[in-house]
């Protein structure tokens, strides 16, 4: 460890705030902060209880539960999961609990020592399951489909770029009554998390190779979150270079308590400084500038001329920073010019890359892309995959495209993902151009349930009709062990009979078809909706279920089952008499004005006798079983 640089100021008394250092800000000109658009020279996070958007309130208490509710945001993808830990208060888990995580496109690791914690969650857990949610990601929707589904919200934060996430459990009655967010909400009472910091700048004087380089943290003052000290664990790879300098800039009371991890470097501190654990003895720090420029110009007076890294932070107690392995030489920065704004022909990667409108099924790729969302493009003609014979359907609002992953120049990877690309046709007055964003649509490991009304399974449909035979085809992928996946059995939720039978399955991806008849027993009554169930399994006892909703129709009743009430039963009695009426005397009518007068016979004013009849009707009765199935190969 290399001692403290020369040119120490003594430290200030504690309540006082030093004069910043005068150092020269021209000193800094050549070297113009841009954001670091390489591999980031660190990994830098922080601990903090303000969230950028949250609220809590006082409604789940007249429910029997809590309910918490976050929302994360990513900057960029995480290799490495999501760790949440619900903690209760004074370890009371006497009330259950409900997570709702909002995390799409990541992984997550959940712990509590509560046993009655639901969590819903759209995330990948540790444990490899999905629980996939029906609801939209944004704000609005997310807190309206909790409050319907639960009674009422504890606490909704989110989060950006969270590395660890500690939920604290209990309501505060004399929170509002009702979840409002607000920005920059404190969330202290119930949530800690430690968030990665993705906004570091960096530069170089001029067209220098040095190796020698300066990492700069800004600690900005809160107000509303006083604090006196900030530990701080460094860690850097091994055989790091020692030629770099951490400068800790911050108001003059603090204290940093430094943990180092194999690192050889020097420290340059405002506040005063201990290095744990080869001390606890407080190290009197530097008067530094509270600018930017001038904290640039103070690493080169140290005659350290490339900032590998400039961060600035919200007041934090814990900051953890990792000095990346990039090989040799990793400090030489480019002077990074200024980065031109997007043009039209750039904004479709940024927008498509954060809308991600694309879906796979075990089958299908669909993609549905809102009008609406393409306004800064502008100027869009038409969009096509890869095979430009894939063109989407447009109305006013959508553009629409759904296509078998067989096709349109899909290619899949592993049975795990779909790739393709969007083409966007610009029409720029008489030119037109094209813009093409390649992606990729994760197949889902789950159970996919389909009706059909004939057997050629051909335009799958949600309504059940009685004594009419239905189509079912189940299907999933398994790339793992596929002889070991089975499906085990179906059944109608409706009545909780067993109704399907399948054939032995396959090899490779699984695809069951089979049919079945849907009776009602006599007397029965038609339901307007079932649930048709199906599992499927492996022999170590994984399963996978699936629901489908289906609307159940009579043929011989009308769909509400109730028959005709007495207003319509008269309504068409009368008017049939009315229509009758009036065909009786159009007929006598034609028939008085055209027949020949000499014709005509006096009329008998006894009719003659007429043998009576009567029909005999016979009422047959079916015995029938509520469904009946039968395989298809």
């Amino acid at each position: 460890m290399r001692p403290p640089p020369s040119r120490v100021t003594p430290r200030p008394r504690r309540g006082l705030t030093a004069p910043v250092s005068r150092t020269e800000p021209g000193r800094a000109e050549g070297c113009d902060l841009q954001p670091v658009a390489v591999e980031p020279p660190i990994a830098l996070s922080y601990a903090t209880s303000t969230v950028p958007r949250g609220c809590v309130s006082s409604s789940s208490l007249r429910t029997g539960r809590e309910v918490h509710v976050l929302s994360v945001e990513w900057s960029k993808a995480s290799s490495s999961p999501l760790k949440v830990s619900v903690v209760p208060r004074a370890g009371d888990c006497t009330r259950s609990v409900v997570l709702i995580l909002v995390c799409s496109r990541c992984s997550a690791t959940i712990t509590s020592p509560c046993p009655d914690l639901l969590v819903r969650t759209d995330a990948r857990l540790d444990t490899g399951v999905t629980s996939a949610m029906a609801v939209s990601i944004s704000e609005g929707p997310l807190l309206a489909w909790a409050r319907d589904a639960y009674g009422g919200i504890t606490s909704y934060s989110e989060l950006r770029d969270p590395r660890w996430v500690q939920l604290r459990l209990g309501e505060d009655p004399a929170s509002p009554l009702d979840c409002i967010p607000q920005e920059h909400f404190n969330a202290t009472l119930h949530l800690e998390t430690e968030v990665f910091f993705h906004g570091m700048k960096g530069c170089s004087r001029g067209d220098t190779q040095s190796t020698r380089a300066a990492h700069i943290i800004r600690l900005q003052p809160e107000p509303s979150f006083p604090i006196t000290e900030v530990n701080l664990i460094l860690s850097c790879p091994e055989g790091a270079m020692s030629n770099q300098i951490l400068i800790l800039q911050s108001w003059a009371n603090i204290t940093w308590s430094l943990s180092v991890n194999n690192c050889h470097i020097q420290f340059l501190v405002s506040g005063s400084y201990k290095i744990a654990p080869i001390s606890s003895q407080l190290l009197p720090g530097e008067l530094l500038p509270d600018s930017e420029r001038g904290l640039v110009a103070k690493a080169f007076e140290k005659n350290y001329s490339v900032i590998a890294s400039y961060s600035t932070i919200p007041a934090s107690t814990r900051v953890s920073l990792e000095i990346q392995d990039h090989g040799e030489a990793p400090w030489v920065v480019p002077v990074t010019p200024t980065a031109p704004s997007p043009t039209m022909y750039s904004l479709p990667h940024v927008l498509l890359l954060m809308l991600q409108p694309w879906k796979c099924t075990d089958e299908t790729m669909e993609i549905v892309i809102a009008r609406s969302h393409l306004e800064p493009i502008k100027d869009v003609v038409n969009i096509t995959l890869r095979d430009i014979s894939c063109q989407a359907e447009k109305n006013a609002t959508h553009f629409m495209l759904r296509t078998p992953l067989s096709h349109c120049g899909t290619s899949l990877e592993g049975w795990e993902h779909a790739k393709n690309e969007l083409i966007l046709n610009l029409a720029k007055g008489a030119v037109l151009r094209s813009v093409r964003v390649a992606f990729q649509c994760k197949i889902p490991r789950e159970l996919f349930l389909r009706l059909f009304p004939t057997a050629a399974f051909e335009a799958p449909q949600t309504e059940l009709e009685v004594n009419k035979e239905a189509f079912v085809q189940a299907s999933m992928r398994w790339e793992d062990h596929p002889a070991d996946l089975q499906l085990k059995e179906c059944w109608l939720a409706a009545q909780g009979w067993p109704c399907c039978r399948a054939p032995p399955s396959t090899r490779g991806r699984k695809v069951w078809r089979f049919r079945f008849t849907y009776v009602v027993p006599e007397g029965g009554r038609v339901p307007f909706s079932a649930m048709l169930k199906c599992k499927a399994g492996l022999q170590n006892n994984t399963i996978f279920e699936k629901v489908l909703e289906v609307t159940v129709k009579d043929g011989w009743r009308l769909s509400n089952n109730r028959g005709l009430g007495l207003a319509a039963v008269l309504g068409i009695t009368f008017g049939a008499f009315l229509i009758g009426a009036l065909l009786t005397a159009g007929l006598w009518y034609i028939y008085s004005h055209t027949r020949p007068i000499s014709k005509l016979q006096p009329v008998s004013s006894r009719a003659p006798a007429s043998e009576s009849s009567s029909t005999n009707h016979s009422i047959g009765s079916t015995q029938s079983t509520p469904c009946s199935t039968s395989s298809m190969a």
